[in-house]
């Protein structure tokens, strides 16, 4: 949420599909429903395997970083969903190797301007906030003063949830460091977080799949995943969700209401919203296939969410896979709804893996990570789109992985994980830059 090699924790998990990356290679053949209104084809990208049809060609260059930092280019490739930890033919080195945390090496939070690439206007002043790790998944507290992450460091040997400031210091365990855990998030008091976590059902990491046994790049849907809230101050975590099956890829509402998350309680994987105490759980989407990595826009009225819906032959092999525990990640397009669930409409057809989508505080664009431009390739960049699905504008032009953004409030700043700078091939870190309109 590919690839062929992992990145990142993921984001999003060996643990869940949260809004981790998908599939770094696309099935061209795979087939899309398209629910509710399509996106206005006189704007969108239409070319899947061609970067000179990239829609913003009139401003791309070759992807060279400004001021290139001794070394040379990155060579990190895209992530998986939200495991971490280990390369995909399980080389823990690839992903574990100078695993600093904040404030070694290098200052936590410090700017350096050769982070950026040339076509990548619309960021200002970007920071580097680990230095080490599959870092990933990162999400402001209410107050922005703070960021939720997961990171496999040092000797996990997966996923485990962290908090640190803005400024990338004083990084805090807060699960419970055994078991999987992925897709954390603030809860409305600031002072706790909720995120999904195995660790009742087994102490160690879950198991890999065998790609082999799948005839490739699958993702596993644990079926021991439940929805767990913790208090940053210290303290068990509480079980907000222990239905059977899969619960995880979990966010709150701006207005601090509700929360969105993926389950398979009715034997898909669909997205239910909940109150924040776990109650009221209601069902929101209903057709065939993965719906999940799923936010809510600035004023809670609209979600937006990754989703694939296959039909025909391809349909039986979901339901195939689904019922031995995975599924199949190598194409994702990006659907708006309302919060109640109606209203669904896709916003993107591009065949490709698209994933981590987030409301611009405007509410009229999206931003989110996608192959599109490589749809057989490793190279995931940020991109925006209209919630109509018109003005598809690239962002990123990192020749390896960037994803997860999440802006701030006021759309002034953009955080995001990305391969780039890192010390080891496939290493992921967190960073935060200015957003220029």
């Amino acid at each position: 949420m590919t690839r062929l090699r992992t990145t990142i924790l993921a984001a999003a998990a060996g643990a869940a599909l949260c809004l981790t990356a998908p599939a770094c290679s696309s099935d061209k053949g795979a087939t899309q429903e398209t629910i509710g209104s399509p996106p206005r084809t006189n704007d969108k990208l239409s070319p899947r395997d061609s970067s000179a049809d990239d829609p913003n060609a009139d401003r791309k260059v070759a992807p060279e970083r400004l001021n290139p930092s001794e070394g040379g280019e990155d060579g990190g490739t895209a992530p998986e969903k939200s495991e971490g930890g280990a390369d995909e033919d399980g080389d823990p080195s690839l992903a574990r190797a100078s695993a600093d945390l904040p404030g070694q090496g290098r200052a936590a939070g410090a700017q350096e301007d050769n982070l950026l690439f040339q076509g990548e206007a619309r960021l200002a002043n970007l920071r580097m906030l680990t230095h080490g790790g599959q870092n990933a998944e990162a999400y402001l507290s209410p107050s922005e003063t703070q960021l939720v992450f997961q990171s496999t460091r040092d000797d996990l040997q997966c996923d485990q949830i962290f908090t640190m400031k803005i400024d990338g210091s004083e990084p805090r365990l807060v699960s419970t460091g055994t078991g999987a855990t992925t897709c954390a998030y603030f809860l409305p008091d600031g002072q706790s977080v909720l995120y999904a976590s195995t660790h009742k059902a087994d102490p160690a990491c879950p198991p890999k799949p065998d790609f082999g046994k799948f005839g490739g790049y699958v993702w596993p849907i644990h079926d021991t995943f439940d929805i767990y809230v913790a208090p940053l101050a210290g303290g068990p975590p509480r079980i907000l969700t222990s239905s059977p099956g899969y619960d995880a890829e979990a966010t709150v509402s701006p207005k601090g209401d509700r929360i969105v998350f993926t389950s398979t309680r009715d034997g898909d994987l669909d997205l239910y919203s909940m109150k924040i105490d776990g109650s009221d759980v209601r069902r929101l989407t209903q057709a065939l296939g993965y719906d999940g990595g799923a936010f809510f826009s600035q004023d809670g009225r609209q979600i937006v969410y990754r989703a694939h819906h296959p039909t025909g032959e391809e349909a039986n092999e979901y339901k195939r896979l689904l019922k031995e525990g995975v599924v199949k990640p190598s194409v994702m397009e990006l659907f708006v709804m309302n919060a109640d669930g109606s209203g669904s409409r896709q916003i993107t057809a591009f065949g490709a893996a698209s994933f981590a989508p987030f409301f611009h505080p405007d509410g009229k664009r999206v931003i989110f990570a996608s192959n599109l431009h490589d749809p057989k390739g490793r190279d995931f960049d940020l991109y925006t789109v209209r919630v109509d699905g018109s003005g598809l504008e690239r962002i990123t032009y990192n020749p390896s992985f960037d994803g997860f953004p999440m802006f701030t409030a006021d759309g002034k700043k953009l955080v995001f994980a990305s391969n780039r700078a890192g010390k080891v091939r496939g290493e992921t870190n967190v960073f935060v830059a200015d957003w220029v309109e």
